[in-house]
């Protein structure tokens, strides 16, 4: 039998115009650890799709079990047994862990009854042969998100998957999550299972990954064995050596220290809110960055929920540019001058709408008036778009067929139509290539430099190091340690974190 499981011929992919993949030859050994690593828009996905039978409208030949095959759809994909574990989870939270991991074939007795006592047993010794112990009986979304990331994962498998395709399975990990994956999918490869691993983090595709696949501009670089290459040689293939700026941007972070900051825009004293967070104090001054690092789970997103009115806390106080701050809401944080870019892109824009009315909602009473003249709001919108960078600056474009950078630089456009003193950004790179996220942080660091008073919340080390002029570090709802910016590294944050 041959060690080829999946193969691509000379597979190209057009959009239109736009050629997606082009002549990609591509094979992927059974057994195995592929990672397929790329910017955005060098194919990675178009390749994964093609693969899952979502997209069935290509040129050249692709081979499984060493017969052509072309799916029709990704129920067939699945059918001959491709499983795909998406970045966004399709668990069942309030369905026990036993429950998700038949979801859609519970067994039966011989009374067509569901058989609880038998599913709870196989439950548990499946996922015990694969190397997470948990009750099984106990829903799932009791469990941190890397519980049920694995579970999903064990379901596809379990399903009768050969080839299991993970798709940014650590963007919402924390390290010590991410490293239970890692074992998790050591134990799946030693069970045979074959996986393509996709992710933006190099570290972690060296890690994981016997072989590396490079992708660059719709054509396949290279195919390497992972212990054979280093992070800066991947690089330097996706990339180019002409791209310094970007190069420096992955190889490490920056030392960026000490804004000449003014007063004190915001200011934080003794805030609490039940088991997420407990006396959190801080201050933010205008022309400065404050980075706020914690892995998932710190309580970071829910003390941001907070500072923008989604939710109520049970004590402290909050003041902006001096005065106390009573936020009913998120509009009334919004009408005193704060604004807030949420870590869930989904969640901010209006997909099938324009990009201009995704920009112009938050003030359209204020640009407007009481009679919305479409004119005016175009406009405005192509003055915000223009100064942020929207790649294509087509206000008529539909938001969702933007890029996730593009997306996140018409989410910060909506919030300079009126430009707020305060602003809180939660996760604004997450899941993008290091030349998106740089185009990000470089509008971040130019309204910083313009007086704006600016919370960065992230859980990547290297965007707080390399953007924040002071740096908070959060764990289990507390903040654990205040420091300049100055020579600070992973390992530094970390050991508080």
């Amino acid at each position: 039998m041959s060690d080829l499981i999946l193969e691509f011929r000379d597979v190209s992919k057009h959009f239109g115009g736009v050629t997606a993949l082009d002549h990609v030859d591509f094979t992927l050994r059974r057994g195995e650890v592929h990672s397929i690593v790329g910017e955005n828009g060098a194919g990675k996905s178009t390749l994964i799709k093609i693969i899952s039978g979502v997209h069935t409208d290509y040129e050249g030949e692709m081979f499984f079990e060493g017969e052509p095959v072309r799916f029709h759809s990704p129920a067939d994909a699945k059918h001959r047994g491709i499983g795909t574990v998406y970045q966004e989870l399709s668990v069942a939270p309030h369905l026990s862990v036993a429950e998700n991991l038949f979801m859609g074939d519970l067994p039966v007795n011989r009374f067509k009854l569901v058989d609880w006592k038998h599913i709870n047993r196989k439950a548990r010794e499946y996922l015990l042969e694969l190397g997470l112990d948990v009750d099984v009986r106990r829903p799932l979304g009791l469990f941190p998100i890397g519980v049920q990331q694995m579970v999903e994962v064990a379901r596809v498998l379990f399903s009768g998957a050969r080839i299991i395709i993970m798709d940014e399975p650590t963007s919402a990990l924390s390290p010590p999550e991410a490293e239970r994956l890692f074992q998790f999918i050591a134990n799946l490869k030693a069970r045979g299972a074959t996986i393509i691993y996709i992710s933006h983090f190099l570290e972690e595709s060296l890690a994981v990954s016997d072989r590396i696949t490079v992708m660059k501009n719709g054509r396949r670089v290279g195919t390497y064995a992972s212990q054979e290459v280093d992070k800066a040689f991947l690089i330097r293939q996706m990339i180019g050596e002409e791209s310094g700026t970007l190069f420096a941007a992955y190889v490490s972070a920056e030392e960026h220290c000490c804004a000449q900051a003014g007063e004190v825009v915001f200011e934080v004293k003794g805030l609490n809110k039940g088991r997420d967070f407990r006396d959190i104090s801080f201050e933010v001054r205008a022309g400065e960055i404050v980075g706020l690092y914690g892995f998932m789970g710190a309580g970071k997103t829910a003390l941001a929920n907070t500072l923008f009115g989604h939710e109520k806390p049970d004590g402290g106080e909050i003041r902006l540019e001096g005065k106390p701050l009573h936020l009913k809401n998120t509009e009334s944080a919004r009408r005193q001058g704060m604004a807030y870019v949420p870590n869930n892109r989904r969640l901010s824009i209006f997909p099938g709408k324009e990009v201009y009315k995704n920009v112009t909602v938050t003030y359209l009473d204020q640009i407007l008036g009481q009679v919305l003249r479409k004119k005016i709001e175009v406009a405005v919108a192509r003055q915000v778009i223009q100064r942020t960078g929207v790649q294509p600056p087509d206000p008529f474009k539909e938001i969702q067929h933007l890029s996730g950078g593009n997306q996140q630089k018409a989410i910060l456009a909506k919030w300079l139509v009126k430009a707020p003193v305060f602003l809180i950004l939660n996760e604004p790179t997450r899941g993008m290539d290091v030349g998106a996220k740089e185009e990000v942080m470089q509008i971040v660091r130019e309204l910083r430099d313009q007086g704006m008073a600016i919370l960065l919340i992230s859980s990547e080390p290297e965007i707080i190091l390399a953007n924040s002029d002071r740096i908070l570090v959060m764990s289990q709802g507390r903040l654990t340690h205040t420091m300049e910016n100055r020579g600070q590294t992973k390992e530094s944050l970390m050991q508080w974190a």
